[in-house]
């Protein structure tokens, strides 16, 4: 036995969190045979067998409006010591109707995980090579379609429907299929240039999401965290409420100052971060309302339970040329629950769950 465990138990280590950056890449590493992390652009999908399908997209889109939902990032996240997920990501998908949007839901979002073993029918059974492919087709073109499976010009996910004049180009569906007519394939119909794949409007502006440890912060002195509470507006004075809703007020609004200071504090040394990723640790809240309990994360179909696996971050958003001002995509953290066993699905692609949590209030 180890000495140090002698003189009590010190409990179970603090569980490790990476952090995901934005960064520029060279379009060929955001391509799946290199088991990307990555942000925008179309997924790049694991298994080449069965991506979400979509008879009448039934898997990727919105339980709002019924549009199909954009990519909006992918997380490579291996399991060590587990061979069926020795290759295993997560990809998140979002509506971008704006109006979609109403604070606390997450109907709007959906996330999948798909795993394979290291021996598998799609890649080599050794790691990619870190130099650059000899040349072939260009990348954008190699996103038509994965192992026989047709993808939309637009969105990059299964689609079964081909334009009936040229067939030279596949949609997931009438609404994509409307959108690219509108704006190139109207006039390129029938020509060379109707199957060469451009950079669709609808896809969030593409970039390597590269992960690196969070650095333990030394425990600071609480001075800051005294100030900033001495600083903390009150609650506004009403003749017309009785004494016990002050009171709750006021409860209510330091909890949701103390939690919101308690993010920023967290995230102060490393502000541009997108992603947290921690596998069955913690995540870290904007606000004190609308965190879920125990019972509102469903168990995976197999039976076990759910666990956090990883956050996006508000600080996204500044990157996805969204709008702004009024109505827009927006969050205040997104968490990812997946299942604690990471069960086996044949190489298919099985829903997560995702829980949103929005601001309570505007924090300045």
């Amino acid at each position: 036995m180890n000495s140090s465990n002698m003189s009590g138990d010190p409990g179970p280590p603090p569980v490790k969190v990476d952090l995901g950056f934005l960064e520029e890449a060279e379009p060929w590493r955001l391509l799946s045979p290199q088991f990307p992390s990555k942000v925008g652009g179309k997924p790049a999908w694991l298994s080449q067998k069965g991506p979400p399908s979509l008879p009448s997209l039934p898997s990727l889109e919105c339980e709002k409006c019924r549009l199909p939902m954009a990519f909006l990032l992918q997380v490579y996240a291996p399991i060590s010591g587990e061979d069926r997920s020795f290759h295993r990501t997560l990809f998140l998908f979002c509506c971008k109707t704006c109006e979609c949007y109403t604070c606390n839901d997450s109907s709007c979002m959906k996330v999948f995980r798909c795993q394979l073993p290291r021996k598998n029918e799609f890649y080599p059974y050794d790691p990619p090579s870190e130099d650059e492919p000899p040349s072939g087709p260009e990348p954008d073109q190699r996103v038509l379609s994965v192992s026989g499976i047709r993808l939309c010009w637009v969105c990059g996910c299964p689609g079964n429907k081909a334009c009936s004049r040229c067939h030279a180009v596949n949609y997931c569906g009438k609404h994509h299929q409307t959108l690219h007519w509108k704006t190139t394939h109207k006039r390129e119909c029938c020509t060379p240039e109707a199957s060469i794949v451009t950079t669709s409007s609808f896809l969030f502006p593409e970039s390597e999401l590269v992960i690196e440890p969070e650095e333990e912060e030394e425990e600071e002195d609480t001075k800051e965290a005294e100030e900033e509470k001495e600083g903390e507006d009150c609650p506004p004075s009403a003749d017309t409420l009785a004494e016990t809703d002050l009171e709750e007020m006021a409860m209510h609004d330091n909890q949701d100052h103390k939690v919101f200071q308690q993010f920023k504090k967290r995230i102060r040394p490393e502000p541009h971060q997108v992603v947290r990723y921690s596998r069955g640790g913690s995540p870290l809240w904007v606000s004190s309302k609308h965190i879920p309990s125990d019972q509102d994360i469903p168990a995976c179909t197999c039976g076990a339970k759910r666990t956090f696996e990883f956050q996006v971050m508000p600080q996204l958003l500044n990157s996805l040329c969204v709008d702004t001002t009024g109505d827009s995509i927006d969050w205040g953290t997104l968490v990812v629950y997946t299942c604690s066993a990471s069960c086996d699905h044949d190489d298919q692609y099985c829903p997560e769950f995702i829980w949103k949590q929005d601001f309570s209030s505007e924090p300045t």
